[in-house]
């Protein structure tokens, strides 16, 4: 090789390595190890909770979040039905929405649960306004309440893209490890 094609080497490298760091730096993971899991079985989303000032990110969160278990080959999902009511912003009656969402998981017969909350969901203040999005996620075991899984996660994106396309690559990373041992 030449001195220049050494040169150019040492470049893109150092260029493909930067990039690589970058990349890295757009998101934080934190997952537990993944239990056996009934992939058969039936499976139920929880309400998600919402501690960010974005209305009705914990729904949107529920929505992404219920496609993705979908997706991953999970037929028999099913949301909870009182999801669907307007949250007010720092909800009171939380613990007591969960205990009703469980209750309603099993007379449906469930064996998992979905449940999660939403710590970030917005478009950053600045000029570029990049997307930003910060979720927790746990698997439960219905019949026991016993949580088999839990992930937590933020992600931020470039300023062009959708907050729920970014909110859509974090939950999908985070379920990828708590559905690894569904058989």
């Amino acid at each position: 090789m030449t001195f220049d094609q050494n040169r150019l080497l040492r470049l893109r490298n150092l260029l493909l390595a930067s990039l690589a760091m970058i990349l890295a730096a757009c998101s934080t993971l934190d997952r537990g190890t993944s239990p056996e899991l009934e992939r058969q079985a039936v499976w139920v989303v929880l309400p998600f909770s919402n501690h960010t000032e974005t209305p009705l990110a914990g729904q949107r969160a529920e929505s992404i979040a219920e496609a993705l278990l979908r997706t991953s080959g999970l037929t028999r999902v099913k949301r909870f039905p009182g999801a669907s009511q307007q949250e007010a912003l720092f909800e009171a009656n939380e613990q007591k929405l969960q205990d009703e969402a469980l209750a309603w998981a099993r007379q449906q017969g469930a064996r998992y649960a979905l449940a999660g909350g939403v710590d970030e969901w917005r478009y950053k203040v600045g000029v570029d306004g990049e997307p930003a999005v910060g979720v927790t996620l746990q698997i439960i075991d219905v019949q026991s309440t016993e949580t088999l899984w839990s992930g937590t996660g933020g992600k931020s994106g470039w300023s062009r893209e959708a907050l729920s396309a970014v909110a859509q690559q974090l939950i999908r990373d985070l379920l990828k490890t708590g559905l690894a041992g569904a058989r």
